[in-house]
Parts: C-alpha cells; sequence; structure tokens
C-alpha cells in the first residue's frame, strides 16, 4: 500500500491496494475477486493465514485485508458468475477488478441505434475516442461501497480516480453477493 492515503477509509484503502496490486500484473489481465476480511479478526481467528500474509506484527493496525479467490471463470458472463457467489460471516466484503473498454460521455449520441452484444462491443472497440480502464469495485456487508479507476493511457498510482460512485451498476452486482 506504498501508494495509499493513511487518512483514507480502510475501504478507501483496500480498493487501492488491489489497484495497485493488480497494476504490478500489467494490462490484459481476467477479473479478480476478492473476500475483504476485518484485519484484526483475521490476526485473532486465523494466525497462522495471518502470518502467511504478513500481518502478524501489526497488531494496532484496523482495515480490511483483500485475499484473492479463485480465478473469474472467462466462459460465463460476470454477472451469471456473481449470482453464484455466496459469502461466509467471516467475509465483511468484497472487490472486484476487470477491465473494460468505456467511452466518454460525448460518444452516446454515436452509439448505433438497436445494436447489441457482439456487435455493440465490436463498435465500442473500434472507436476512436475508446479508453481502456481497469476498474476495482468493493462493497462491504452493510452496502458502503469504494471504486478505483485507471485509465491505461495515464497509468500512474497519482491518476487514479477513486469515489464510492464510480462504478453503480457492479457496485451493485457485488453487494446482491451478499444477500439472501
Amino acid at each position: 500500500m506504498s501508494n495509499t492515503p493513511m487518512a483514507a477509509s480502510p475501504l478507501t484503502r483496500a480498493v487501492l491496494e488491489i489497484d495497485e496490486y493488480a497494476s504490478g500484473l500489467g494490462w490484459d489481465q481476467p477479473a479478480r475477486l476478492f473476500a475483504l476480511v476485518d484485519t484484526a479478526r483475521l490476526r485473532a481467528q486465523e494466525p497462522a493465514l495471518a502470518a502467511q500474509l504478513g500481518l502478524q506484527d501489526e497488531s494496532g493496525a484496523t482495515g480490511l485485508t483483500p485475499i484473492e479467490q479463485d480465478e473469474v471463470p472467462t466462459d460465463k458472463a460476470l454477472d451469471e458468475f456473481l449470482g453464484t457467489i455466496a459469502w461466509p460471516d467471516a467475509v465483511a466484503g468484497c472487490a472486484l477488478t476487470v477491465e473494460r473498454l468505456m467511452l466518454p460521455p460525448s460518444a452516446e449520441a454515436q452509439v448505433p441505434q438497436g445494436m447489441s452484444g457482439a456487435k455493440l462491443a465490436k463498435w465500442v472497440a473500434d472507436h476512436p475516442e475508446r479508453q481502456e480502464v481497469r476498474m476495482t469495485v468493493a462493497v462491504l456487508r452493510d452496502g458502503t461501497r469504494e471504486s478505483a479507476v485507471r485509465l491505461r493511457e495515464k497509468d500512474t498510482p497519482t491518476e487514479v480516480l477513486t469515489g464510492p460512485d464510480l462504478v453503480p451498476g457492479l457496485a451493485e452486482a457485488l453487494k446482491a453477493t451478499f444477500e439472501d
């Protein structure tokens, strides 16, 4: 978390930690899913795992520890996959990092009517104003959310946008993984 402001909320720090981790892996990566666990609780209940994660020396530290889950399947739509997830009580929240192509709001009027699916994806991929972005979105059980968005063309830690409402649809999909 070398570039994460200590004054940030624990959720913001977790999102930026995941963003920094994903950045270190480079671009053109698959989606990655993380469980967010209370660090103090992890240290108390799972000391061996905490030691494996390098958390044993932070006895006074509070916050959330991201734990990467198994691979996100590429043969299933992301929303379908998220619909299959159920978290145990020990998980305080979850986060997902995913790369996408986005268009600026000015391009919305240019989208051809009636186009969907693969044709729309190709149209966006071929659009001269497209931007490659990496989005990291996290939610807690209580609905608190945070996001980090990094543009490929401005791939530096100081150019990462953060905020709770940057990717509302994905945040809602992640929140639904905690509902019965």
